[in-house]
């Protein structure tokens, strides 16, 4: 077996106990005392309802890691990517079609095996504990839009970084931070007008007391805010959602009509509040810098190893090279850097929650935005007990309690 393998492999493994690990602590914790300042959020009867839609998310979870883990290793070790690789040479002549080949199976054979879990997810799971508003119909287009989008992007996307690798190979990763960095900002403003609607309906909030409201706490924070849309989130889930996309011109304000049936309109203020501390903060900015930053990394360090043809070895590969297999083996061996990364990430994006927090608090949205904060959570199921340790490590927001306490503390 190739060493490199032998290491893709321990990773591979390693990733899999952390996660394993990770679930299992927060199992543990399911039955922590809720904090006090959550007490009575959940009555008895909800309460077990909701210990039991996390026994079986995590059930869920478990088969899905065990299903994905042995898939993995009965590609990795007989070599079926560098099989694959070769199957491609015999197709076409074009490196480029081979890539765009190689990944169009790749693509399409883990859609096919998460295909199962998502459907289980949906119709068995979010169907018995009653969230699931998503026919049968909406599902399959939805996956299949989804598949064809990833397809799409992710081919034109994948053809420039080759196409610039090929001319240029190792001072390559530049233009392609840079196509990439153009690729993130232009789906950061028009998300919201190009995407969404594949999906779900959008249509501007109509004229009334809600505007209003949202119209009169802006402008006293210092917004102007004029695009504001609800979505049809009703159409998949009961769960509900607000959040605030673009930025300059292109800054618009999107209420699920979920959020709407389930606040009252100073709660749903409250909770605008919160994304507009967001804006000001320019977190979305910031965001969106720090995005940019790990693909440039990421590329740098690839085009250091990318010719290296131990990499396409490693995976069963019997050409000289081959920019697909040297990817994928790289993806791999740099993912324990996301398990170093991720908390530190996930670590800023919780202060900026507390400064978003402090922000609604400022302009006295604090007690309505508790309020429906423990709403949403109530009526979402969710874990009021988790793990500190799943926290620190997974959590992009501060647990319920912990964004109470802030808000409670700043009196």
């Amino acid at each position: 077996m190739h060493p490199l393998l032998i290491i893709i492999i321990v990773i591979v493994l390693f990733e899999f106990a952390v996660s394993s690990v990770l679930s299992w602590l927060n199992g543990k914790w399911m039955t922590h005392p809720i904090p006090e300042v959550l007490e009575g959020l959940y009555d008895e009867e909800k309460y077990q309802k909701q210990q039991a839609y996390m026994r079986a998310n995590k059930r869920v979870g478990w088969i899905e890691r065990c299903v994905g883990l042995v898939i993995t290793l009965a590609v990795l070790i007989p070599g079926v990517l560098g099989w694959l690789d070769d199957l491609t040479v015999q197709w076409t002549h074009s490196l480029l079609l081979q890539l765009l080949i190689f990944f169009g199976i790749y693509a399409t054979a883990s859609a096919v095996i998460s295909l199962p879990f998502s459907y289980y997810d949906t119709f068995v799971i979010e169907q018995k504990f009653g969230f699931n508003k998503t026919t049968k119909t909406t599902f399959w287009l939805d996956t299949l839009k989804s598949f064809l989008l990833t397809l799409v992007l992710g081919g034109l996307l994948l053809s420039v970084i080759f196409v610039l690798y090929d001319e240029l190979r190792q001072s390559f990763w530049i233009w392609a931070t840079l196509v990439c960095a153009a690729f993130i900002i232009f789906f950061s403003l028009f998300y919201s007008n190009l995407i969404v609607p594949l999906f779900n309906k959008q249509k501007p909030l109509e004229e009334g007391a809600l505007r209003t409201a949202i119209e009169d706490a802006a402008r006293e924070m210092g917004f102007s805010i004029k695009n504001i849309y609800v979505i049809n989130g009703s159409k998949h889930s009961t769960k509900a959602n607000a959040y605030f996309t673009g930025f300059g011109a292109k800054k618009r304000v999107v209420l699920y009509d979920t959020l709407i049936e389930q606040l009252t309109t100073e709660e749903i203020v409250a909770v605008l509040a919160h994304e507009l501390g967001h804006n000001k903060h320019r977190d979305t900015i910031k965001t969106m810098i720090m995005s940019i930053v790990m693909v440039a990394v990421n590329l740098f360090v690839f085009s250091l190893l990318a010719d290296n043809p131990e990499l396409s070895h490693a995976l069963g590969g019997t050409r000289e090279h081959s920019f697909a297999l040297s990817l994928v083996a790289f993806s791999l061996l740099f993912s324990p850097i996301d398990l170093i990364l991720d908390p530190i990430i996930n670590g800023v994006s919780r202060r900026c929650e507390y400064a978003a927090d402090a922000f609604a608090k400022k302009y006295g949205h604090g007690e309505h935005l508790i309020s429906g904060l423990k709403k949403l959570s109530a009526n979402t199921l969710s874990n009021l007990t988790p793990h500190p340790a799943v926290v620190w490590m997974d959590y992009s927001h501060p647990t319920l309690a912990q964004r109470i306490e802030a808000i409670m503390r700043n009196s």
